[in-house]
Order: structure tokens, then C-alpha cells, then sequence
């Protein structure tokens, strides 16, 4: 599903908080966040670790449910989605990358990268060619038929890029996505992101601890005490 062409915040959550229970007491690691995320913006979240980044990450991807607040993607409360409906909203409207590639190793990167396409519902062909036509956008047309272990870190974590946008998602959710990589991987990794972000309309959502890349966002938020507050 493109994003090109829908009308208003891809993403909004209200007064987010999810706290989690641990023994007897209860920890709160989000309170009342609030959150727009408009059409191709492109947004960097930082904090200390244990912030909550990565929780806020998971709710607004919907791989978490809040314990109180409202998340909508594409105009779609994700509260009022069954598990099926959630996973296939997810499916075509959200795109992740992780510090690990998550690939599956039995499968070359031709198919991991069209696996998303197939789980939709394409033909096997055209979601072949769109795979290959996204790999060789990441600089991968030699490695099609190579398995995650044949390729490198760097090769890797670009094909976990390639497999995230191939369907055009609304919002890439991006989670320490270079944490594993040195500094020229890292660049080459964060300069694809911002290019297809660029070319595909697509909003991006970064959670980083490197302050170069978030210096090149459209804005800076900080995660600390549960709530998130802009950066200038």
C-alpha cells in the first residue's frame, strides 16, 4: 500500500501510558504520551536506555497493547482490531527494522525480502520482481540468492531495510537499526533509509542513540520520566 495520496497524521496517539507489574508494585514507562506523526516526516526519538523508546516503539507498531490511550494508524483505532485485522493492518501499513536483522536463515534474501508481499496476498511472481527491483535499490542485485549467513552486517541490516519498504508502507518504525554496525555500514544504512523516507513518502520513526543521525530529522523528541518532549 502506498502512502502516496492519504490525507492526514499517519500515526496520532493520545495520552499513552503502559505500565507493567513486576512482583507486588507497578512500573509505569510511559505516561500520557501524545504523538503525531504526519505523511513522509521524519522523526528521531532519543533518551537514556530504559527510557521507554523501545516500548513506545512496540505500541505504536501495535506489537503492544497501552494500558490506558489511543494509538490510530491511517485513521484506524488499533483498539478496535481483532489480532487478525491488527496483523494484517501492520502488514500493510507499518514497516520495522531492528538493531538484529531478523531474517530467517533458511531463506535467501530474494524471499525474505518478498515474504511481506506474499503474507498480503500477491502473486509469487510480481512479488518476486518487486523484491528484486527493492534490492537492487539497496545496492544488493548480486546477492539475491544468498542466505543471511552468506551476506555481511552491513548486507544484512540493508536487506532488513529492503524487506521493511517493499510494500511502501505509511510509517517505518525504526528501532537502534544500526546498533550493530560500524561507522560506514551505519552511514551507508542510514542514508538508504532517508532516501527511500524521500522517494516513497514514507514517514520514518527512529529510536537512536547516534545524535548525527538524529540531527538530520525533521525533529528531535526525548524520551525521559514516561513523556516525550521536543528537542529544538
Amino acid at each position: 500500500m502506498s502512502s502516496v495520496g492519504l490525507e492526514g497524521p499517519v500515526l496520532v496517539c493520545e495520552n499513552l501510558t503502559r505500565t507493567f507489574t513486576q512482583g507486588s508494585s507497578e512500573i509505569q514507562v510511559l505516561h500520557e504520551v501524545d504523538l503525531n506523526i504526519e505523511r513522509g516526516e521524519r522523526v528521531a526519538i532519543v533518551g537514556a536506555s530504559g527510557a521507554g523508546k523501545s516500548t513506545l516503539l512496540h505500541l505504536l507498531g501495535g506489537l503492544d497493547r497501552p494500558t490506558s490511550g489511543r494509538i490510530v494508524v491511517e485513521g484506524i483505532d488499533l483498539a478496535t482490531q481483532t489480532q487478525k485485522e491488527l496483523a494484517a493492518l501492520r502488514n500493510r501499513t507499518m514497516g520495522f527494522v531492528y538493531q538484529f536483522h531478523h531474517l530467517l536463515p533458511e531463506f535467501s534474501a530474494l524471499e525474505n525480502v518478498a515474504m511481506p508481499l506474499l503474507i498480503a496476498g500477491l502473486g509469487s511472481q510480481e512479488a518476486m520482481s518487486k523484491a528484486t527491483r527493492m534490492l537492487e535499490r539497496v545496492g544488493l542485485a548480486h546477492r539475491l540468492n544468498h542466505k543471511p549467513g552468506e551476506l555481511s552486517g552491513g548486507e544484512r541490516q540493508r536487506t532488513a531495510v529492503a524487506r521493511a519498504m517493499v510494500h511502501q508502507p505509511s510509517c517505518l518504525l525504526a528501532d537502534e537499526p544500526t546498533g550493530n554496525l560500524d561507522e560506514a555500514n551505519s552511514e551507508h544504512v542510514y542514508q538508504l533509509m532517508l532516501e527511500l523516507n524521500a522517494d516513497l513518502a514514507t514517514a520514518l520513526v527512529v529510536v537512536t542513540h547516534d545524535h548525527g543521525l538524529a540531527g538530520r530529522m525533521d525533529r528531535r523528541l526525548e524520551m525521559s520520566g514516561g513523556q516525550l518532549r521536543e528537542l529544538t
